[in-house]
């Protein structure tokens, strides 16, 4: 592969872990235990992907921008592994509801929002 891939890659997913722990100071555990900053990352993630994923079919892009914005930046924006652990805590603490609640709002929330912004993408 291209040194210049990695580096996009690399570049795009400093930006998305920069945001995403931006995004954990500004926002809190709600006081039920709800992991909202991870929630949001995630959903926010999604919504850029989609909108990603259906500008990127329209427009002539290059696969730099690819890499630079949907592998990179959304890749390190979100986090699979931090919703896992935390559902897992929740798990080991007895807040079976709460993770229950976390993992059904991040499915339904997180896939409707690739179609939202599938449907933005479009309309740019």
């Amino acid at each position: 592969m291209k040194l210049m891939s990695f580096l996009l890659v690399f570049y795009g997913g400093g930006l998305g872990a920069m945001c995403r722990y931006l995004l954990s100071i500004l926002s809190n555990k709600l006081p039920n235990g709800f992991p909202m900053p991870t929630f949001l990352a995630n959903v926010i993630s999604c919504l850029i992907l989609g909108f990603f994923m259906s500008y990127f079919l329209q427009e002539e892009q290059s696969a730099n921008q690819k890499l630079l914005w949907m592998t990179g930046f959304c890749g390190g924006f979100s986090t699979f592994s931090t919703f896992s652990a935390e559902n897992f805590q929740l798990l080991q603490e007895g807040s079976v509801g709460v993770a229950f609640l976390y993992i059904l709002a991040s499915l339904l929330v997180c896939i409707f929002c690739i179609f939202l912004g599938w449907k933005l993408g479009s309309l740019v």
